[in-house]
């Protein structure tokens, strides 16, 4: 099991995360969406697509940008199509290792 926590809350925790380039990627349906607040933030990764970001917020705490996704992933990455990875500060945690 994998988790993702940030500013002493589960945000996410998944046996199905894919791991890619480093990064857990978490099945949107394993995340707390009520810790997800979109963001204007978009990136582009030359193999992947478009990323765009959502604001992680705890309490009065928000952590910018600290969630992304790829909406439409390209064809070579669509296994992470409905996936939310983590950075800035989230703590992943994997049982397995």
């Amino acid at each position: 099991m994998v988790k993702a926590i940030w500013n002493g809350q589960l945000i996410a925790e998944s046996d199905e995360t894919i791991r890619l380039e480093g990064n857990y990627y978490f099945p949107i349906h394993s995340v707390n969406r009520k810790y997800l607040q979109p963001s204007d933030a978009h990136t582009t990764c030359f193999w992947k697509g478009i990323a765009s970001y959502y604001d992680l917020r705890v309490g009065e705490a928000v952590n910018p940008n600290a969630a992304w996704y790829y909406p439409d992933p390209s064809e070579r990455a669509d296994v992470i199509r409905d996936h939310i990875a983590f950075w800035h500060g989230v703590e992943i945690i994997d049982g397995e290792s």
